[in-house]
């Protein structure tokens, strides 16, 4: 269930920006969730959705998941997507994304006053 620690994570990271930034609502969370790293994006969305519940800051939040492709690296100098053996010489490449959960953006509404 460590989906449940990804949403609450993504959670306190928006509102501690919003907190900081003195945002009177959260409008939206950006996140990238790449397909290697072993989550369900609609899972996490459904736990968000649960852990904002009670948070008025958070009321008419829309949560965004992006799934990243996995990408490759190998010493031979193959870059592509193949994940487990290298096309070109056979080493297992090195992977330099879709591992990744960042949060990329957060969208807020703060008082110009």
């Amino acid at each position: 269930m460590h989906e449940y620690s990804i949403a609450y994570d993504i959670y306190t990271t928006a509102r501690r920006a919003a907190l900081d930034n003195n945002a009177t609502e959260v409008k939206r969370v950006s996140v990238d969730v790449g397909k290697m790293a072993m989550v369900n994006p609609e899972q996490v969305e459904f736990l968000f959705n649960v852990i904002i519940e009670d948070d008025p800051l958070f009321s008419g939040v829309e949560l965004s998941c992006r799934e990243i492709e996995a990408r490759t690296r190998c010493s031979c100098g193959y870059e592509g997507d193949e994940r487990f053996v290298c096309p070109r010489c056979g080493k297992l490449p090195e992977i330099i994304a879709g591992m990744e959960i960042v949060v990329t953006n957060i969208e807020i509404e703060v008082n110009e006053e």
